[in-house]
C-alpha cells in the first residue's frame, strides 16, 4: 500500500536530517512520487464506495496527507540549506509527525469504506479455524474416543436446537449475500452475523455427535461431516460476497455469488436430513451415501477451477493418497454386494476423505511439474478417478434401492475404472519425480534394499574376522604350513566373502527380474511377486544370520571358548541358507541368464568354503584327539581303557540322537507339516 510507503519515506527523512542531509533532495522527490499515486487511487475509492460521507472522509484524509507532505518537503529545504541548524532538524521532525498522523487518518477512512470488505475476510478466517476444528473432532470419533460429557444425554435432547440453528444460519445466508449490493456496514454486520451463527451450529452439532456415543462413531463422523460442509460452503460464500461486492448485477463475480449461495442452501438442507436420520440404523447409510455422492460433486467443481495451490505435494505424498481411494473402493463394492447400512456408511465416510486427499495433493503435485503434459495428466487422471468413485456410489445407492445382479455386475465394471485412473495417477507421479524414484512400500525396493543391507552386515562380520588371530600353539609344528587354526580363520574369511558376493549377486538378479517383466513394478503384499520378494528377503536374512553366527563361532573358537563342532555347525548352517537363497531365487529367474549363472557361481563359491572350515575343523578335531590318545599296554589298564572310550561313544550317541530329535523340532516348528528335506539344502546334517 502506497501510503504505508508515505510513512516510512517520512521516517527516513528525520533520520537523515541528522546525518546525511544530502539525501533529502532524493526523499522529498520520492515522497511526491507516492503521494501522487495515492491521490490516483483515492479518486477510484471515492467513486466505488456508495457512502457519501465516508467518500468525504477519504476525499478530505488525502487532501489532508498532502498538505502535510508539502510542509515536510519545506522544512527539508531548509534544514539542507543549513544542515547545522537544530531548530531546522526540529521543524522536519515536527512535519514527520504531521505527516505520520495524516496517514493514519487515511487508512482510517479507508478502513471505514472497506469495513464490509474486511469483515468478511475477518469471517473467512474464523471459517477456516472452525473447519480445523471439526477435522479433529472427526478424527476422535473415528478413533472411537468422541464421549458426551453428560452421562445419559440422547441425541433428541439435541436435534431442535440444531435445527433451529440451521434454519437461523439460513436466514444470516440471505442477508449476506444481499449485503453484495448493500452498504459497507450492511456487509459487515451480515457476515459478524452468519459467522457466529455457524460457531453456535458447529458447538451444537458436536454435542449431538458426542451423545450418539462412541458405539456409533460411524454416525458421528456422518453428522460431523454434514455440518463441515455447511462450514465450507459458507466460507466459499463469503469469499464470493466480499468479490461481488459494490459490482453491477451482470458483472461474473455476481453470477458466481447465486452459484455459491446455491451450494449453501444445498449443504444445509443436507445437514437437516442428516439430522432427522441419523438415529436411524435402516436409512442412514443410504444418507451417507446421497450427502458424499453431493459433496465430491462440488469438490469435483472446486477442483476445476484453475487456481495455482500454495502449497507443494512430493510424487511420494500423491502415490500415499492412492492407497485410501483402492481400500474406498474396495469397501464400496462390497457394500453394494452386501447392502448392509453398517459397510454402506463405512464406505461413503471413508470414500469421502480418500477423494478429498487424493484432489487437493493431485493439484498441489501437478503444479510442481516441468511439463505441461504431465500436469494435465495428472489433474486430469484425478478428476476422472473422483468421478468415476462418485459414480460407483450412485450405483452403490441404486442396487441398495433395487438390488439386481446387473447392477452388482456394473459394480465391478466402474472399480475397474478406477483402478486404472489410479494406475495414471502413480505414472504420473513417476514421471514428476524422473527415473531417480521409486515407491517407497513398493516389496521389489524393499527387497532390493533389504539385500543390499544384508550384504553390508555380511561385510562387517569379514572385516571383523579379518581381525582375528589363531591361538599360539605350545608346541613347534612339525612342517611350515599353516595350523589348524589358520586353515580355520582363511575358510571362514573365505566364506564371508563369498556369501557376501552372494547376497550382491541376488540383488542383481532380482534387479534383472523386475526389468526384465519377469516381476510386476508395483506388487502387492498378497500377489506372488509380493510374496516372493518377501520370501527373497528371508532367505538373504537367513545367511546374513548364519555368516554372523559363523564369525561368532570362529572368534570363541580362537579364543579357545568354542569346539570345533561349533564351527561345523554353523558352516553346514551358512550352507542350508545358501541353498534356500538359490532356491528362493530360481523360482522366477532365468537358468540362462547372467545374474542367474552369476549367482550360482557365487552359490558353489560359498559351498567350497564351508566345505574347507569343515574339513579343516574336522582334521583339526583328528589331530587332537590324536595328541591326547596314549594308550596303556598293561591288560588291566587297557580294558579300563576300552570301556571308558565305549562309554563316551554310547553318550555321545546318546547326545546326537537328541540333537536330532531337537533340529527336527525345531523344523516342524518352523516348516509346518512340510518335510524337512524340502528346506534342507546341501550341507545339512
Amino acid at each position: 500500500m502506497k501510503v504505508t510507503e508515505v510513512y516510512f519515506l517520512t521516517r527516513h527523512h528525520v533520520t537523515k536530517s541528522a546525518t546525511d542531509v544530502s539525501q533529502l533532495s532524493p526523499l522529498a522527490a520520492n515522497i511526491s512520487h507516492q503521494y501522487a499515486i495515492v491521490a490516483s487511487d483515492s479518486r477510484g475509492a471515492v467513486s466505488a464506495t456508495s457512502n457519501s460521507e465516508v467518500a468525504s472522509r477519504i476525499r478530505t484524509a488525502v487532501q489532508g496527507l498532502g498538505s502535510a507532505c508539502i510542509e515536510l518537503t519545506k522544512s527539508a529545504g531548509d534544514c539542507q540549506s543549513n544542515p547545522s541548524d537544530i531548530f531546522c532538524q526540529r521543524e522536519v521532525s515536527r512535519s514527520a509527525k504531521s505527516v505520520s498522523e495524516k496517514v493514519s487518518f487515511v487508512l482510517a477512512a479507508l478502513q471505514a469504506g472497506s469495513r464490509g470488505t474486511q469483515a468478511c475476510i475477518n469471517a473467512a478466517s474464523t471459517v477456516s479455524g472452525i473447519i480445523g476444528d471439526l477435522d479433529t473432532t472427526i478424527m476422535f470419533a473415528t478413533a472411537g474416543t468422541l464421549n458426551s460429557e453428560i452421562e445419559e444425554e440422547c441425541f433428541s435432547d439435541h436435534r431442535e436446537n440444531i435445527l433451529k440453528t440451521a434454519k437461523a444460519l439460513v436466514e444470516d445466508t440471505k442477508t449476506l449475500v444481499a449485503g453484495a449490493a448493500s452498504s459497507q456496514e450492511q456487509l459487515a454486520v451480515a457476515a459478524q452475523n452468519s459467522v457466529a451463527t455457524i460457531v453456535q451450529l458447529s458447538e451444537v452439532v458436536k454435542r449431538g455427535a458426542a451423545s450418539l456415543g462412541p458405539n456409533n462413531s460411524e454416525a458421528q463422523v456422518l453428522l460431523i461431516n454434514a455440518v463441515k460442509d455447511v462450514a465450507s460452503a459458507l466460507g466459499f460464500l463469503i469469499q464470493a460476497t466480499k468479490a461481488a461486492s459494490g459490482k453491477s448485477v451482470n458483472d461474473p463475480a455476481m453470477f458466481h455469488l447465486k452459484d455459491s449461495a446455491k451450494v449453501m442452501v444445498t449443504n444445509v438442507t443436507s445437514l437437516l436430513k442428516t439430522v432427522k436420520s441419523v438415529e436411524d440404523e435402516h436409512t442412514r447409510g443410504t444418507r451417507a451415501l446421497e450427502s458424499t455422492i453431493e459433496i465430491i460433486g462440488q469438490e469435483i467443481r472446486t477442483y476445476d477451477v484453475p487456481n495455482v495451490p500454495t502449497k507443494k505435494a512430493t510424487p511420494e505424498e500423491l502415490v500415499r493418497v492412492t492407497k485410501p481411494v483402492t481400500l474406498a473402493t474396495a469397501k464400496a463394492v462390497a457394500a453394494g454386494n452386501s447392502g448392509k447400512q453398517d459397510e454402506v456408511i463405512v464406505a461413503a465416510n471413508m470414500g469421502r476423505k480418500a477423494l478429498f486427499d487424493l484432489l487437493t495433493v493431485s493439484k498441489m503435485a501437478a503444479y510442481t511439474a516441468e511439463s505441461q503434459d504431465v500436469r494435465i495428466q495428472i489433474i486430469e487422471s484425478s478428476r476422472n478417478c473422483a468421478l468415476s468413485y462418485r459414480e460407483l456410489l450412485m450405483s452403490v445407492h441404486n442396487v441398495i434401492q433395487r438390488p439386481s445382479q446387473e447392477g452388482k455386475q456394473q459394480l465391478i465394471s466402474i472399480s475397474r475404472n478406477i483402478a486404472q485412473c489410479i494406475s495414471e495417477v502413480v505414472c504420473g507421479a513417476e514421471t514428476l519425480k524422473g527415473s531417480d524414484w521409486f515407491d517407497p512400500d513398493d516389496p521389489t525396493v524393499i527387497a532390493e534394499t533389504e539385500l543390499l543391507g544384508a550384504a553390508s552386515s555380511i561385510d562387517a562380520a569379514a572385516k571383523k574376522l579379518a581381525f582375528l588371530k589363531p591361538r599360539k600353539q605350545s608346541f613347534k609344528e612339525s612342517n611350515k604350513e599353516m595350523n589348524f587354526d589358520e586353515l580355520i580363520l582363511e575358510a571362514a574369511k573365505s566364506i564371508a566373502e563369498a556369501t557376501s558376493i552372494l547376497v550382491k549377486s541376488a540383488s542383481a538378479a532380482q534387479k534383472e527380474l523386475l526389468d526384465g517383466g519377469m516381476i510386476g513394478a508395483h506388487p502387492l503384499y498378497t500377489s506372488d511377486d509380493g510374496q516372493w520378494s518377501e520370501g527373497l528377503v528371508s532367505a538373504a536374512h537367513l545367511v546374513s544370520a548364519a555368516t554372523h553366527s559363523l564369525v561368532e563361532a570362529a572368534n570363541a573358537h580362537v579364543q579357545g571358548h568354542a569346539t570345533e563342532e561349533k564351527l561345523i555347525s554353523s558352516a553346514k548352517q551358512v550352507a542350508s541358507s545358501t541353498a534356500q537363497l538359490l532356491v528362493a531365487c530360481k523360482v522366477k529367474a532365468d537358468p540362462e541368464s547372467q545374474a542367474m549363472k552369476r549367482l550360482q557361481n557365487a552359490g558353489n563359491a560359498v559351498k567350497r568354503a564351508t566345505d574347507n572350515l569343515v574339513r579343516a575343523a574336522q582334521k583339526s578335531i583328528e589331530n587332537d584327539e590324536e595328541r591326547s590318545l596314549i594308550i596303556n599296554r598293561r591288560i588291566v589298564g587297557g580294558i579300563a581303557q576300552e570301556i571308558i572310550a565305549r562309554e563316551e561313544i554310547l553318550r555321545k550317541e546318546r547326545e546326537l540322537e537328541e540333537a536330532r530329535e531337537r533340529l527336527a523340532a525345531l523344523r516342524r516348528a518352523k516348516y509346518g507339516n512340510k518335510p524337512c528335506d524340502e528346506h534342507q539344502g546341501y550341507g545339512s546334517p
